[in-house]
């Protein structure tokens, strides 16, 4: 038997989504037949040519004109200028062509449309509105900046003028997060399919009939590949039905698991839940006739009475030291995009590069935070691997893929387990550039920051989340704001650029705490802790303390209508009636500007649109925090 797994669109464009590459991994070290297809990449790739675009202008064209965005009317005005650059731009972002950066960088190669915009908050003395950012010697970082902004104004013309629901990450998200009734994906797959759609049809069936596969494995990580995974299981039941489809993902693993709706089984034969080494077994044995349906491990079927069964075998997950080595055979690493959307340094690493991405241990460690989805397997099952075992991986991975970066993609890497392998990368002098993400605990002192920097490591991100000891006690993060000043200012002493998440809109928190949290953040960036961050809403999922035990945080949820499909995100009722959404724009304002150093010794007020208190907290507090 022979399995394909896909990476249906959209993912990363710098880099291959690593679920497919860990099962195909995994499959092979247990003989099993198994390849691999990108089929987001393929996806854009096949757009963004002059063939695309002439497809796309002539969508374009079929619009009234006034129904035509600014991005739209742009793209036909210049059209010509995007069709002749288009290849060279992709040749360029693939690392195949870096001479073309001087032509980039004279601004008069490139369609300049309306994301360019952006550049013009940035201008110094010199009118040269980006030599700060880049320096005299930044050049082809400066040329893939502008090629990203040119990419982006395609992007929004694609959504405009082809599909409304396109986005390079968050493809047709709405269709699918927490969606309580498959309703709405049913109309859309029911719909004429869009050019978008037709395009990733021929992309479907080139891999079928290249790969011939028995069963198709489509790999669902976010709410926004949930749309073009089920297009893919539509033309692969319409072309080829005696194929059979599971589908998987962290998208399946969170938001399907109350599963009760027949309709989604038109499209796909099995569903499994979590890791998916285990069922994905117990699921080929069943094809070969080897074991009944009812020994299915976390695995959802159709019965003959139409309706959803949950089948789960009780049998022993595979441990995380036997899942084998992950493998890109099959992926074309040559032909990624290196974008860079965002000039801060540590920000633009999700995007920027090619990175092998690898787990350092299964699940988390400290599993306590209760706005995470602790109650999940995912987080739940915590396992290791030695470090030897670790640095073996990554060795084959270097071997196959010729690249030496690494992210370790851990909900928080351990740093018992980081301490061991920086040590073994040394002593078997494996030299590597890898970051990650930790929890900011004391643990992480200032000598294994220096260790971990001498071993290869290059930036950590980690959950500072609210910068309010109340709230990070409520939340059970296990920190506080002095403990995460010290840490962090301990990476970056040792050259380690350091990534905060923050939150808002956590239940109970104030407007002064909201007001305080920001004025912790602009001092940790003035005083050298963090190069880079991110605010993001609070939100109550059903899988988390919080949304398990509402009572315990002061809050009652709004009950949800009846739900037969995705379940994730639920409602609540705070008491304390702040408007977080009014906050959370100057939050982004502000920690937008702090990573482009600029506004740090402004009063933090500044950055909201409505009033706001006084911060409550000293303007010298992570400087007495350093010095303790």
């Amino acid at each position: 038997m022979k399995v394909l797994s896909l990476i249906p669109p959209m993912t990363q464009l710098n880099t291959p989504y690593p679920s497919t590459a860990y099962l195909t991994g995994f499959l092979r070290s247990r003989k099993i037949n198994a390849v691999q297809e990108d089929l987001a990449l393929a996806l854009v790739l096949d757009f963004f040519t002059p063939a695309g675009l002439a497809q796309i202008r002539a969508q374009a064209l079929s619009l009234p004109e006034q129904e035509r965005s600014a991005s739209v009317h742009f793209f036909l005005d210049y059209f010509e200028d995007y069709q002749s650059t288009i290849a060279p731009v992709i040749a360029f972002l693939q690392g195949r062509d870096s001479t073309l950066s001087h032509r980039i960088n004279s601004r008069d190669f490139l369609p300049e449309g309306p994301r360019f915009t952006v550049i013009d908050a940035f201008d110094d003395d010199s009118g040269d509105s980006l030599a700060w950012a880049f320096g005299a010697l930044g050049s082809q970082d400066r040329a893939r900046h502008f090629a990203t902004l040119y990419l982006n104004d395609l992007s929004d013309v694609l959504r405009d003028a082809v599909d409304d629901r396109f986005e390079f990450v968050r493809y047709a998200e709405s269709l699918a997060s927490s969606q309580p009734s498959f309703e709405p994906l049913a109309q859309a797959l029911a719909a004429r399919p869009t050019l978008m759609d037709e395009y990733l049809r021929r992309l479907t069936i080139e891999a079928l009939d290249k790969h011939q596969p028995s069963l198709v494995l489509l790999s669902v990580p976010f709410p926004g590949a949930m749309y073009a995974a089920l297009r893919i299981a539509q033309t692969i039941k319409a072309s080829y039905p005696t194929i059979k489809i599971g589908l998987g993902g962290g998208y399946v693993n969170t938001e399907l698991r109350e599963l009760d709706e027949p309709r989604i089984f038109n499209f796909v034969d099995f569903i499994t839940l979590d890791s998916g080494e285990r069922p994905l077994l117990s699921l080929l044995e069943h094809l070969a006739g080897k074991r009944s349906v009812d020994r299915l491990v976390r695995t959802f079927i159709r019965n003959e009475q139409n309706q959803v069964e949950y089948k789960n075998w009780p049998e022993p997950d595979i441990p995380f030291e036997d899942v084998g080595t992950a493998t890109w055979d099959g992926l074309p690493l040559d032909s990624y995009l290196s974008l860079l959307d965002m000039l801060n340094p540590m920000h633009r690493l999700w995007s920027d590069g090619r990175w092998n991405k690898l787990t350092v241990a299964h699940g988390c460690y400290w599993k306590k935070c209760s706005f995470c989805d602790v109650s999940l397997d995912y987080i739940s099952r915590y396992e290791t691997a030695s470090a030897s075992l670790l640095v073996d991986r990554i060795e084959a991975i270097i071997a196959e893929t010729g690249q030496t970066g690494f992210h370790f993609v851990d909900e928080a890497a351990p740093p018992k387990i980081l301490k061991a392998l920086a040590e073994e990368l040394l002593r078997r002098k494996v030299l590597i550039s890898w970051w990650g993400n930790i929890r900011f605990e004391k643990t992480f002192t200032p000598e294994l920051a220096q260790l971990l920097a001498k071993s290869g490591c290059i930036a950590m991100s980690g959950g500072l989340e609210v910068a309010s000891d109340r709230l990070l006690k409520l939340m059970k993060k296990g920190v506080s704001v002095n403990q995460v000043a010290q840490v962090t200012k301990s990476f970056s002493d040792a050259g380690i650029l350091v990534h905060a998440y923050l939150m808002y809109g956590f239940p109970t928190q104030t407007v002064q705490e909201t007001v305080d949290s920001l004025e912790y953040v602009r001092q940790l960036f003035v005083n050298g802790c963090i190069q880079s961050g991110f605010f993001h809403r609070f939100s109550c999922t059903v899988h988390s303390a919080v949304g398990l035990n509402p009572q315990d945080y002061g809050i009652k949820l709004i009950p949800l209508p009846p739900v037969s499909f995705a379940k994730n995100d639920i409602g609540f009722i705070d008491p304390s009636g702040v408007d977080h959404e009014a906050l959370g724009l100057g939050l982004k304002k502000a920690i937008y500007n702090f990573m482009h150093g600029i506004g740090l010794d402004e009063d933090i007020r500044a950055w909201f649109d409505i009033l706001v208190p006084k911060p409550s907290v000293s303007r010298q507090q992570i400087v007495k925090a350093l010095r303790m």
